[in-house]
């Protein structure tokens, strides 16, 4: 009789672990029965593909907690577990596992604690010599102030080993440092909060596979909305756009590093924040997450059933794979006869020649950008700018031969887009108003009709954009929420500041956006890239669609 291998789900679908986790364990239950396991799941969500009755080999519909998993091996007595796949529920319950004797399949529990443990994570951090941002794990209120002043304002709040970046705030000052600091601590009790300083850069995030040994990096992927905006509520393009040959370099190499460093067997995701040509790890998430489905998709690399298979002992060489970067370049296909060929042409690029810089990264032969959906409209009260807290319900994709018909096809497919004729209101923050005004050149260029408050009409008007004054809410009516109200606003772009007072209206200003069904953008970043599209919305022809596969071969559209 085949042996058992129990795979960990990750519970309910709530915001900050969703459907990429179903996906996941979907295709590492495959895997498993393709190596003649015995595949079983532990799940308790009914609107999954995991939780089908012919998924896996069998399904135990019940909380993913450490008793009741144990309940269920108890039974079963399978050879192992494998908890990488079912995101940070599943992962949060290696140790526990390991402690009754069950067999944690693939990364080990110490190496999960080495990349979630902060003080494990700096010390690894600092062995192999790598930048992170400067910042500790704190047990006090007294002891985090005491951090931000020593790595200096602003910093990043965040309580450890939760979902979602949940209570995590980006603080400026020692007053809202004292505001915050109960609510972070609260979230996860018992748990360190982390006290990060903050790098206001270009952030990126790579998932990659390994052995143990080898490690394959599938692909980069480049958020376009800077450090500051949840990973999960950014929009991202792979390949890079503004990434330079070297940089990405360093972060392949960062990312093997880390990965033979701790033993890395299946997956894991790094995620960077580039300042200065120099890519800091901020976080690494030895698992599954949500940009493993994305990234398997646009590169042909069947990533999930790679990592299982290494898991459970198989190596990469094995596989036909190396260690480096693979890339697509338009070749024949390669691998053939392998059970985790790609679907896409490609090849890999050799760790020592990307360390060396003697292999180019090729020209990309099409874009993805994934990005976000929300559901403020079904949401009541909840507030739609975006930060450090992950608020997004889902994610689309729009692939195509260029950055800017990719994006085009993504901001279609999450809704945003212009609506009507009406006026585009522009009102930003300070630091946000020389962008502001390239942004508004490049609205009136395309024929909108800009309308902005107070300092942003200022600035609008010395850099000799046209555009037209509207009062705040404070100011008397008419006021800019009897513009949105009367549906003469076609787009909303509205990036949030530190003044409380000025946040209170421009909270009602935003939520009246929702109600009413005007697209609200909160990210000065997210409205520059609208403005790189913008042309395509005034030609749609110019965009093409295929099925993703045409994309690896089909000739770009003249």
């Amino acid at each position: 009789m085949a042996q058992t291998v129990l795979v960990l789900g990750s519970g309910p679908i709530r915001i900050g672990q969703g459907i990429e986790f179903d996906y996941s364990c979907v295709h590492c239950i495959w895997a498993l029965r393709e190596l003649g396991y015995r595949a079983i799941i532990v799940n308790n969500n009914p609107e999954t593909v995991s939780t089908d009755f012919d998924t896996g080999d069998g399904l135990y519909f019940e909380p993913v907690t450490l008793d009741d998993v144990l309940d269920v091996a108890a039974h079963e007595k399978p050879m192992g577990v494998m908890v990488q796949f079912g995101g940070q529920t599943a992962i949060n319950l290696a140790a526990g596992l390991a402690r009754e004797g069950m067999r944690v399949m693939g990364t080990q529990p110490e190496a999960i604690a080495a990349a979630e443990d902060r003080d494990q994570f700096d010390q690894l951090m600092v062995k192999l010599g790598l930048p992170k941002p400067a910042g500790r794990a704190v047990r006090s209120r007294e002891e985090g102030l005491a951090v931000a002043r020593e790595i200096g304002f602003p910093v990043l709040v965040r309580p450890s080993f939760v979902l979602g970046g949940r209570a995590m705030e980006i603080v400026y000052d020692e007053d809202q440092f004292r505001e915050f600091y109960a609510e972070a601590e609260d979230a996860n009790p018992g748990q360190p909060v982390l006290v990060d300083r903050y790098l206001l850069g270009k952030e990126a995030e790579v998932d990659v596979i390994s052995d143990g040994e080898a490690t394959l990096v599938p692909g980069i992927m480049e958020h376009i909305e800077r450090a500051g905006v949840h990973s999960g509520d950014s929009m991202a393009v792979y390949p890079p756009v503004t990434l330079s040959d070297d940089v990405q370099r360093q972060m392949v190499v960062s990312a093997c590093r880390i990965a033979r460093e701790l033993g890395i067997r299946g997956l894991m995701n790094i995620q960077f924040v580039i300042e200065n040509g120099v890519p800091y790890v901020l976080e690494v998430n030895p698992r599954a997450s949500r940009t493993v489905p994305y990234i398997s998709k646009v590169t042909g690399i069947p990533m999930v059933d790679l990592a299982t298979r290494c898991a459970m002992g198989h190596t990469l060489a094995d596989l036909g794979y190396g260690s480096g970067l693979w890339v697509l370049d338009g070749g024949g296909p390669r691998a053939a006869g392998h059970p985790c060929e790609p679907r896409a042409s490609g090849r890999v690029v050799p760790e020592d020649q990307i360390v060396s810089g003697d292999a180019p990264i090729p020209e990309p032969i099409l874009f993805a950008v994934k990005a976000p959906v929300f559901s403020f409209q079904k949401l009541g009260r909840v507030e739609p700018r975006l930060g450090p807290e992950m608020k997004s319900t889902g994610e689309i994709l729009g692939v195509d031969h260029t950055y800017e018909s990719a994006l085009y096809k993504a901001l279609v497919a999450s809704h945003i887009q212009f609506r009507g004729d009406g006026v585009v209101v522009i009102t930003v923050r300070d630091e946000d108003k020389p962008l502001a005004c390239d942004l508004a050149r490049d609205m009136v260029r395309s024929g909108k009709k800009v309308v902005a408050t107070g300092g942003t009409y200022r600035a609008l008007c010395e850099a000799g954009i046209a555009c037209e004054a509207v009062s705040k809410i404070s100011q008397g009516s008419p006021n800019l929420l009897d513009l949105i109200l009367s549906g003469g606003v076609s787009m909303m772009i509205n990036t949030p500041g530190v003044d409380k007072e000025a946040e209170v209206e421009a909270a009602r200003i935003r939520r009246a956006c929702i109600e009413t069904g005007v697209p609200c953008v909160t990210s000065i970043d997210t409205a520059m890239a609208i403005a790189r599209a913008v042309d395509l919305y005034q030609d749609p022809t110019q965009s093409q669609c295929l099925r993703l596969q045409e994309y690896f071969h089909a000739p770009a559209k003249a």
